[in-house]
């Protein structure tokens, strides 16, 4: 009987090519398969009888999982796993596997210190008055020193800590809440440990670098962004959903909070097809935005590209993954092991 080939499937992808991926895969003697499904029907369509699926923004849930009929692993394009159905997946004794936050940690620290230095010291100000030939310090005003400041970090992981340490050599004094972290290893890494309430009240600098779960969507609501101090920055370099943009807007707007720099809105432009700016957002001149970028950097984006293509040609020839989010029963119908190539 004529073998048939595993085939894995690119569920979407932003990058320009999948040359990378298509290298290790094809290599393997896999079949490539690249799409860009906006739903949870288009991966359906195009993953039913795929071996694999890589996924960067695409929703995998729970009905599309059941309606997969070969799959064995789902490997995600980054760190976060919010848009697979983990326990659906686990169920149906398919693997999900994500890449560990270390390949882009310095370069979300670098961005975070960024869009805080950028919106504490008023470049944005200053750049459109000296384009409209206004030459004055006062365009700027007020602006208040870094050093001495609070830096407040929702989340005290890999990412954090590096922020952490670069806002240390500012010279600002970082609190954090982090409840699945010990206070001692939060301390070791020259932080306070609080509550989210002292957090909230007391960050002159708010900075959120939590991941996405049901616990954390519109973690950062009405509510939280009118207890903060009115001087306050609020800088979100994790995941659009967790901060409120109707509430955010009212906060800017009115004067609750000072400023903003986001890295993701709250509706995630990059998982909707046809997306316009109509976020009220934008009309904002105390709020700098960037396109999901913190994770960029060139090397970053080769390494997440080829951990992903890697795991899966791990699972489908027989060999664990190095970073499962989960665990399947290897004596499993999805957990057995084949060849590169399947009767």
């Amino acid at each position: 009987m004529q073998k048939k080939k595993q085939t894995v499937v690119i569920a979407d992808y932003d990058y320009s090519n999948v040359d990378i991926e298509r290298a290790i895969i094809e290599g393997a003697g896999i079949e490539l398969v690249a799409a860009q499904c906006k739903s949870e029907d288009d991966v359906i369509e195009t993953a039913r009888d795929a071996n694999a699926i890589i996924a960067q923004y695409a929703t995998i849930g729970a009905r599309a999982i059941t309606a997969l009929t070969r799959c064995r692993v789902i490997a995600r394009y980054g760190t976060g796993v919010d848009i697979v159905d983990v326990d659906a997946a686990t169920q149906h004794n398919i693997l999900v596997t994500n890449v560990p936050n270390n390949w882009c940690e310095n370069e979300v620290a670098d961005h975070a210190m960024t869009l805080l230095l950028t919106v504490a010291r008023k470049i944005r100000n200053y750049d459109h008055a000296t384009r409209a030939g206004v030459w004055h310090w006062q365009s700027g005003q007020p602006i208040h020193r870094l050093h001495g400041r609070i830096l407040g970090l929702l989340s005290f992981g890999a990412i954090a800590q590096a922020i952490a340490t670069r806002a240390t050599g500012f010279g600002m004094r970082i609190i954090t809440h982090d409840p699945y972290r010990p206070p001692e290893d939060i301390t070791a890494h020259g932080a306070t440990p609080v509550s989210f309430d002292a957090l909230i009240e007391q960050a002159d600098y708010l900075m959120i670098q939590a991941p996405l779960t049901a616990q954390t969507r519109n973690l950062i609501d009405e509510t939280q962004l009118r207890r903060m101090k009115p001087e306050a920055i609020l800088i979100n370099t994790a995941r659009g959903p967790i901060v409120n943009d109707q509430a955010l807007y009212r906060a800017l707007k009115e004067g609750w909070i000072a400023a903003a720099g986001l890295d993701d809105i709250e509706e995630e432009p990059a998982k909707l097809r046809n997306w316009t700016p109509t976020n009220p957002l934008f009309g904002l001149d105390n709020v700098i935005i960037t396109p999901h970028a913190a994770y960029y950097s060139e090397e970053a984006i080769h390494f997440v590209r080829d951990f992903a293509a890697q795991e899966v040609v791990r699972v489908l020839t027989g060999k664990p993954p190095l970073s499962p989010v989960n665990a399947v029963s290897p004596a499993s119908t999805h957990g057995k092991t084949f060849s590169s190539e399947e009767q």
